[in-house]
């Protein structure tokens, strides 16, 4: 590897380890403040830096000792992950590079096939999937525009779901900045879909983020009825604005905290999704630096928090209305165990059974989502 490439990658990493941000944001920091590295050199480096993240565990075990990052990155790009899976002596968590009380936690939950399965996948590379926007077009219509151009398939389980096999920068493609689609993974337009509001109804993303749901499920109101958007981060909400803008979504409105506590929106809500803060477990193809960060005192912070969150939202839902509940994690502790709590707690009832994307791996990532109303 150029000795370019080396100096980028090991200022990235002294980075990463003086930096509680996720690896995502911190590569866009970098690259912001490096503008003079072009698009496919950034490719390889982000590529690169995923890699050795996602195979750390196994990385750290072969590299010769002492560790630094200059030897874990000659291992990493000389080795195949892969051809380690069969050698038994070395322990099976380190093989498939998960933190061992992880891995146990997987495997008491899963068992040790699905665990395998679940690790492997979670080492790959995320797969690059869009939505498109029915408010502006249909995926029929995207697909004949790129039948000839690009390399892609349709999703299984989301209608408007688009899979591209190759790399390549969707946000640069006049579609997009047509607001014709919009980048979501399939799990994710799937929950997304469990909302399902009719013209005139009024809705509340209570942790709205950008919007990205919002985007997804607005087209069923047909421009009618009013869509709440709330998160605690304001620059989220400014980049949701911009989304809804693209979109062509004119009744969508994004809601500071001030705004939430009018007494008019109490009791009001036909619909609530509520995507809560979680581990991230089922992202970590995405997200590899998280599960060197996930442990048990993470998981119970989480727990009451979400606690918390359900219990702030529940008080803006209709006596007729229904609120979902999602996660992007595979633990039942926020998952089926939260249900029940809050079935329980505020004499609720599930809607339909919940549903997860665990056992459907293909394409996806893992999302849990559950449809509850009195």
């Amino acid at each position: 590897m150029k000795k370019f490439y080396q100096n980028h990658l090991l200022a990235v990493f002294a980075e990463l380890d003086k930096k509680c941000s996720p690896l995502d944001r911190l590569l866009h920091s970098y690259f912001r403040k490096h503008r003079a590295i072009g698009s496919k050199d950034r490719l390889i480096i982000a590529e690169t830096v995923y890699g050795m993240i996602r195979w750390k565990g196994l990385l750290d075990y072969v590299s010769k000792h002492p560790i630094d990052f200059k030897k874990k990155l000659e291992t990493f790009l000389k080795i195949d992950p892969m051809q380690f899976q069969n050698q038994e002596e070395i322990p099976l968590h380190i093989r498939l590079s998960f933190p061992k009380l992880f891995f146990n936690k997987l495997k008491s939950i899963y068992g040790i096939k699905k665990t395998i399965f679940f690790c492997l996948h979670s080492n790959r590379k995320g797969s690059i999937t869009l939505r498109a926007n029915l408010l502006k077009t249909s995926r029929a219509a995207l697909a004949l525009k790129w039948e000839n151009r690009y390399a892609f398939s349709l999703c299984k389980h989301s209608s408007s779901g688009i899979v591209f096999h190759e790399k390549m920068h969707l946000f640069a493609l006049p579609e997009f900045k047509e607001g014709l689609f919009e980048m979501q993974d399939e799990a994710s337009q799937l929950v997304a879909d469990y909302v399902n509001p009719k013209p005139g109804d009024h809705v509340l993303d209570f942790c709205a983020g950008s919007g990205g749901k919002t985007l997804a499920f607005a087209h069923k109101m047909k421009g009618k009825g009013q869509i709440y958007l709330y998160d605690i981060r304001p620059r989220m909400l400014l980049e949701a604005k911009k989304r809804l803008k693209r979109a062509g979504i004119q009744n969508g409105h994004p809601l500071s905290n001030r705004h939430l506590k009018r007494k008019g929106l109490l009791k009001k809500m036909d619909w609530i999704l509520l995507d809560v803060p979680c581990s991230g477990s089922g992202t970590l193809r995405r997200n590899p630096d998280m599960k060197w960060k996930i442990d048990q005192k993470l998981l119970d912070r989480l727990l009451i928090e979400q606690r918390k969150i359900f219990a702030n939202a529940l008080k803006f839902l209709h006596p007729n209305g229904q609120i979902v509940y999602a996660t992007c994690s595979v633990f039942p502790e926020e998952n089926e165990k939260q249900i029940s709590y809050f079935t329980e707690e505020y004499h609720l009832k599930l809607v339909c059974p919940p549903f997860s994307t665990f056992h459907d791996y293909e394409r996806m990532d893992g999302f849990f989502c559950a449809k509850l109303s009195y």
